[in-house]
C-alpha cells in the first residue's frame, strides 16, 4: 500500500462523513419533534388510563364484549410497531427479540406497522394478517384498532396485543408488550402496583351498558395512535444517535487513515535519501 492508495480511502471515507454528518442532522430534527409529541400525550394517556382502569374495575363484563375472553379460539394477535427504514442501531431487533420471547409462534398472526418488523416476521414464516408499513399518519390508526376489533369480536383471537418500543429518553427505548384485548379490570398501574379506589366513584349516566363499551373503544384506539407515536420518538432518537456515532467512527477512520499516508510519505521520503546516500558513497568509493 502507497500514499496514493491511502489518499483514495481518505477522500471515500470522507464523503461516507459528508452523508452520514447530513442524515444526523435531519434526524435530530425529526427526533425533536417526535419527542416533543410523545412527552407531551404522555400525562394525557396516563391519567385516561388510570380513569379507565379504575371505571372497569367497577363495572360487569356483561356491559362490553372488549372485556369477555374468547373462548372460541386459541390464536393470539399481535399488533407490532417497527421503523419503515433501517440506519438506527438495534431498534427493531431489540423489539423483535422481546416479542418472540412472549409469545408462541406458532398460535399467534401478527399486524405489522412498519417495514422492518413485516420483513423479520417474513423470514421466520410467521403469518402476517395485514401489513400497514405505509401508514404515516397517527390519526390513520384507526384502520388497524377496526381490523384487530373486527377480528377479535368475530372470535378470530384469544387476545390483542401490542409490541413496541417504548420512549424513555435520547439513549433509550424499552421494549413493550402490553394485552389490549380483553381489556384487563384488573385494578394496577402499569408497575404491577394496585390503584387506589376512587374516593367517590365514578357515576355512569345514563347507563353503563349503554357507554362502556364506546368509552373502552376509545381508550384503546388513543393507546395505539400513542403507541405509535412513543415508537417514532424511540426510531428518530435510535437513528440519530446511529448516524453521530457512524459520523464519529468516520472520523476515527480519517485521523488514522491520514496517520498512516504520513508515516507512508516519510518513509517513502527516507528511503530515497538513503538511495541518493548509497549512490553519493558508491561515487565517492570508486
Amino acid at each position: 500500500m502507497n500514499a496514493r492508495v491511502v489518499t483514495k480511502k481518505i477522500r471515500s471515507v470522507t464523503n461516507v462523513k459528508k452523508i452520514t454528518k447530513a442524515m444526523q442532522l435531519v434526524s435530530a430534527v425529526k427526533m425533536r419533534k417526535a419527542q416533543q409529541t410523545a412527552l407531551e400525550g404522555k400525562p394525557y394517556q396516563e391519567i385516561l388510563r388510570q380513569a379507565i382502569e379504575r371505571l372497569a374495575s367497577g363495572i360487569s363484563t356483561k356491559d362490553s364484549v372488549l372485556l369477555n375472553e374468547s373462548t372460541t379460539s386459541k390464536r393470539n394477535l399481535v399488533i407490532v410497531f417497527t421503523a419503515q427504514k433501517g440506519l438506527c442501531g438495534s431498534f427493531n431487533m431489540n423489539v423483535m427479540r422481546f416479542l418472540i420471547k412472549q409469545i408462541t409462534l406458532g398460535d399467534t398472526d401478527f399486524i405489522t406497522i412498519g417495514k422492518k418488523g413485516a420483513e423479520i416476521l417474513s423470514q421466520l414464516r410467521a403469518k402476517v394478517l395485514a401489513d400497514f408499513s405505509g401508514l404515516e399518519d397517527a390519526d390513520s390508526i384507526s384502520a388497524v384498532f377496526e381490523l384487530a376489533l373486527s377480528e377479535y369480536t368475530k372470535g378470530s383471537y384469544k387476545t390483542v396485543s401490542v409490541a413496541y418500543n417504548k420512549f424513555v429518553n435520547t439513549l433509550r427505548s424499552d421494549p413493550t408488550y402490553e394485552k389490549i384485548l380483553p381489556f384487563s379490570t384488573e385494578n394496577v398501574d402499569s408497575k404491577g402496583e394496585k390503584l387506589k379506589p376512587a374516593e367517590d366513584g365514578y357515576t355512569i349516566e345514563p347507563d353503563s351498558s349503554e357507554i362502556v363499551d364506546a368509552l373502552l373503544k376509545s381508550y384503546i384506539e388513543s393507546s395505539l395512535r400513542f403507541a405509535l407515536l412513543q415508537s417514532y420518538a424511540g426510531e428518530h432518537s435510535a437513528r440519530m444517535i446511529a448516524m453521530k456515532n457512524a459520523t464519529d467512527n468516520a472520523t476515527d477512520v480519517i485521523l488514522n487513515l491520514t496517520s498512516l499516508k504520513n508515516k507512508l510519505r516519510q518513509q517513502s521520503i527516507t528511503n530515497e535519501l538513503l538511495d541518493m546516500i548509497t549512490a553519493t558513497v558508491s561515487v565517492e568509493v570508486n
